[in-house]
């Protein structure tokens, strides 16, 4: 930086902060905490936004009975169900844990079932099934909570240490051929039980909460001081994690300390506030505004990845945690893990994102839209098209009741070179059965998905079209 440009920011921080013999006015010093605070704040808000994610995960469990070691759920996810980017591709198998009652077992029997086990703040915990270490040949897992101490087996198990007794398992069955309820039935195969004999356990029961109105997500808390609350409750009922002793350190300079209450003054409770609408919006525009050259997997498409970091499951490069991909993966998703982003053959599936038309303006819910997708596409089970409401980041909600198009229903009987598929708030004439309905004055995107990706795939040998406006 030549002389010219330091005079300039010398200049700038001269006119922000005023000293007298190198001591702070009383102004000076109340704006520069304020400053400060703001910064940590917006700065905390987005690294913990999936930990307040991953509680509201919790909640929306409770909303529809299911309870950690008790209750488990089978879903097959439709609009009704408010969670970010969830879809209705294979039934879900939500399982709450609670590795506090010491070590426990998930024992898979062989079948395409695809499991991955998260902790509280979305950590990645465990692969299981088909992208886990068991090949969906079956196993037994043991899940170790990270305060256990006791003795573990050495052999027979896959054992996988968490960071959190709270643990949120999502099993998902593939629908061979389409058989829904088949999916259905193979997940009340999964067996839980306790390593060790444990005083008042129960076989768990499996409850179909298909087509029940619940909330997962964050939206409620994620621009007002409930977010504090709600973090600061979930750091409360947690052992410490030790990779976040940096961030609890900012959290602790902002009145969030684990053990101790929460009881902030008007001076901060403004700050707090705040920083939840800037630290938002931020992460909004990462989410959708995303501008690293990177994210594109075709130079001539507007489709993104939906994820930049493929190493592993929490987004670490091999010297740095990848803060940006975190940060836009988290505002549009709930959990990850390294199967989940592979970019080759060996990988159980790949997403893409589409939020904008090929002029490079961002989808309207109320204008049509048509999406060329040649034929066939390249998986070796099936793949979808769901749409998401911008502001809720979870499956449109619509007197359709539908956000999705698949090649295992809607589209199973498609012929030709090329499948045209329709977006807009009104049917097109005699292709309803491959459209869906979008909402005038709301944004609207989609994730591409395909389920057992082959080498075109990745090597720009397919590609789809571009969202071309109908007028």
């Amino acid at each position: 930086m030549g002389s010219a440009a330091l005079k300039k920011v010398d200049i700038a921080h001269e006119s922000h902060y005023a000293f007298e013999r190198g001591y702070p006015t009383e102004k000076t010093a109340e704006q520069a905490y304020d400053d400060t605070d703001l910064n940590r704040a917006i700065q905390a808000y987005k690294f913990f936004y999936p930990t307040v994610s991953g509680a509201a995960m919790l909640r929306g469990n409770a909303q529809v009975g299911v309870l950690p070691n008790k209750v488990f759920g089978i879903l097959d996810c439709g609009p009704n169900e408010l969670m970010f980017t969830g879809n209705s591709d294979t039934p879900y198998g939500p399982i709450q844990l609670d590795l506090g009652i010491g070590p426990i077992v998930i024992e898979l029997q062989p079948g395409p079932l695809i499991v991955c086990s998260i902790d509280v703040n979305q950590r990645w915990v465990a692969d299981m099934g088909l992208p886990g270490p068991d090949g969906g040949k079956g196993g037994k897992h043991l899940l170790v909570g990270p305060d256990y101490t006791g003795e573990l087996p050495k052999e027979g198990y896959f054992v996988h240490r968490a960071s959190s007794n709270t643990q949120v398992v999502g099993a998902r069955s593939l629908p061979v051929n389409g058989d829904v309820e088949g999916a259905k039935a193979r997940l009340k195969t999964i067996k839980v039980y306790p390593l060790n004999k444990t005083a008042g356990w129960a076989e768990p029961q499996w409850l179909d909460i298909t087509g029940r109105p619940q909330d997962t997500t964050p939206v409620d808390w994620e621009d007002n001081f409930q977010f504090w609350e709600v973090l600061h409750r979930t750091i409360d009922a947690e052992p410490a994690f030790a990779g976040y002793r940096n961030e609890y350190g900012d959290l602790a300079a902002l009145g969030i300390e684990k053990g101790k209450p929460f009881k902030p003054d008007r001076r901060m409770k403004a700050i707090l506030e705040e920083a939840t609408r800037v630290g938002n919006a931020q992460m909004r525009v990462q989410a959708f505004g995303d501008r690293s050259p990177e994210r594109l997997p075709w130079k001539d498409r507007q489709w993104e990845w939906v994820s930049l970091r493929f190493e592993d499951g929490d987004f670490n490069t091999s010297n740095r945690l990848d803060l940006e991909a975190r940060e836009k993966w988290f505002y549009q998703a709930i959990g990850a893990s390294p199967a989940m982003f592979r970019r080759d053959t060996q990988a159980g599936s790949l997403y893409w994102l589409g939020h904008k038309d090929k002029t490079g303006a961002y989808l309207d819910g109320g204008k049509s839209y048509e999406l060329a997708v040649p034929l066939p596409v390249p998986g070796k089970l099936f793949w979808s098209v769901t749409v998401y409401d911008t502001g809720t980041r979870s499956q449109i909600q619509t007197d359709q009741k539908k956000a999705a198009l698949r090649s295992l229903f809607e589209l199973k009987d498609l012929k030709g070179k090329t499948a045209e598929l329709h977006f807009g708030p009104k049917p097109p004439a005699g292709v309803e059965n491959r459209w869906i309905r979008t909402i005038p004055g709301r944004g609207w995107f989609v994730y591409f998905r395909i389920y057992g990706p082959e080498a075109s795939a990745f090597d720009g040998a397919w590609k789809p079209g571009d969202f071309e406006q109908v007028r």
